[in-house]
Order: structure tokens, then C-alpha cells, then sequence
């Protein structure tokens, strides 16, 4: 089965298209212990509360920075927390945006497919084919394409032939046969590159981060690839914060019921 097939497939079983970002801070978990420990007993009660609820994402996508800045025991936390939700069949796309040259991104590939078992990873187009392929030969791969941060501009607006370069990243992307990354928080580019790739024929599965704290609305995504006649089941809207930390908003000492009852309810708005 194809990475595009998998996506549709996982979609239908859990009939939505969230992609729960796993970005810890230890100063908003409630919990005491060591990072290891903290971090660990975090994301599997949350993992314990959707097998409770019945209610699971289409995937999870942690960030190795979040787990990096614990040292060892943040890494040994993530080992544990990626294993305990594959083995719930729930897919990782580790978010570690690699991009280097071809000896050293076969490495990081090596690493991030065969030793963390994740089933894709995003990476950075700056260095061209070279910091791509060996990644896309091993699984999954969301190209860095249109970020969602504010300064996303100063570079990814820059014109290249007319065209801004987020769009000769996107025109590289249909040829190498990858995913791309698109924020949620330019809803004007996600229309302009969600009809390109339609247009082009190629199954392209997105990544949309910004939902939520950082502003954009699951909804107005669903629409708009809607509007572009892109197939939902094949992409993933991603959100972090609101999801992991939601009970801090909800004003609820149970991190795990809040975490999905925040899920539950994003499900609910990315529906296919």
C-alpha cells in the first residue's frame, strides 16, 4: 500500500482528518517526576483517555525539537510515547525538517525510519533533490512549502520568474511525488496551491499547521479544499497546543479528558 493510500485508509477508520502535534513544555504539564518520566506519563494517559473515549486522530506528529531540549531523557521519553501509539496502529510523522546533503540526509532517513519507526517526516527543499529523495525512498514526506509563521514572507514571497518561490518549491514537490507543508494561516496560498495540485493530476497530501492558537480554522481549511475539489481524506490538519494543553482553557485538572474532548471536537469541524 502507497503512503496516499494508507492516508485515505486511516481517514475512513477514524473518519476525520486531525493530526494531534505532540509538542511538550514541562512548565504546562501538571505532573512531577523526572522529563522522562513527566513527558511519558503525559501523552500516554492522553493515548489511555482516547482508548477510554473510543476517539483517535488520523495521526500524531511530534516535534523531536520539544523532546531535544530535555536531552537524553526527553529522546528516551519520545522513543517510548512514538512506540506506545503505533502500537495503537495511530501513524507518526515526526516533525524533525531535516534537509542536508545526500550522504547525511540517507543517515537522518535511517534514523528517523528504521530507529524512531516513523512512517514520514518533514524536511526543508533548500538543498534541492538531494535533501529529499533519500527521505521519500523510505516512507512518507511533507516538503516545508508555505510555513504558517508570520515571517514565512520575507523568504517564501520572494519572486523567482514572476512566481513567488513558495510556488517553485510546490512545482518541485509535483515532481519529486511528495507532501507538502501549508499553513493554515494563508488561506489565500492554501486555495492557490491546493487547485495546482489537483490541477497537476499528482495525489499531493498536505500538512496544515495553524489551527488553532496560531489562528487558522479547521473549517475554512476543509472548505477550501472542498472549493478545489482536493480529496480530504489524503490530507492532515494539524494541531498542537490546543489539543495538548486544553485544560488549561477548559479550567479542568484531567489533561487527558480535556485533550480529547479538544480533539473530539476538532474531529468534529475536519470531516471529510
Amino acid at each position: 500500500m502507497t503512503y496516499t493510500e494508507e492516508l485515505k485508509k486511516r481517514a475512513e477508520e477514524v473518519n476525520n482528518i486531525v493530526c494531534m502535534g505532540i509538542d511538550p513544555v514541562l512548565t504546562r504539564i501538571p505532573l512531577k517526576g523526572t522529563p522522562e518520566e513527566v513527558l511519558t506519563k503525559f501523552y500516554i494517559d492522553i493515548l489511555n483517555a482516547m482508548d477510554k473515549e473510543g476517539v483517535y486522530p488520523a495521526c500524531v506528529k511530534p516535534n523531536i525539537a520539544f523532546f531535544e531540549q530535555y536531552g537524553i531523557e526527553g529522546l528516551r521519553a519520545l522513543k517510548k510515547i512514538i512506540d506506545a501509539y503505533k502500537e495503537k496502529n495511530i501513524p507518526v510523522i515526526l516533525d524533525a525538517k531535516r534537509g542536508d546533503i545526500g550522504k547525511t540526509c540517507k543517515a537522518y532517513a535511517r534514523a528517523i525510519f528504521d530507529y524512531w519507526k516513523a512512517d514520514a517526516v518533514t524536511v526543508h527543499p533548500y538543498l534541492g533533490s538531494d535533501s529529499v529523495l533519500p527521505f521519500a525512498e523510505k516512507g512518507g514526506v511533507y516538503v516545508l512549502v508555505r510555513t504558517s509563521n508570520k515571517s514565512a514572507v520575507e523568504l517564501q514571497d520572494l519572486k523567482v520568474d514572476n512566481d513567488p518561490i513558495f510556488k517553485k518549491v510546490a512545482e518541485k514537490v509535483v515532481d519529486w511525488k511528495t507532501g507538502a507543508v501549508i499553513g493554515a494561516t494563508y488561506p489565500e496560498e492554501l486555495e492557490i496551491l491546493s487547485k495546482f495540485f489537483v490541477d497537476s493530476g499528482k495525489e499531493i497530501p498536505l500538512l496544515i499547521p495553524g489551527v488553532g492558537t496560531q489562528g487558522g480554522s479547521a473549517v475554512d481549511v476543509c472548505n477550501i479544499l472542498k472549493k478545489t475539489d482536493n480529496d480530504l481524506r489524503l490530507h492532515r490538519i494539524n494541531s498542537s497546543s490546543g489539543i495538548n494543553f486544553a485544560y488549561e482553557k477548559q479550567g479542568i485538572d484531567d489533561y487527558a479528558a480535556a485533550a480529547v474532548k479538544a480533539l473530539k471536537e476538532l474531529a468534529l469541524e475536519a470531516k471529510f
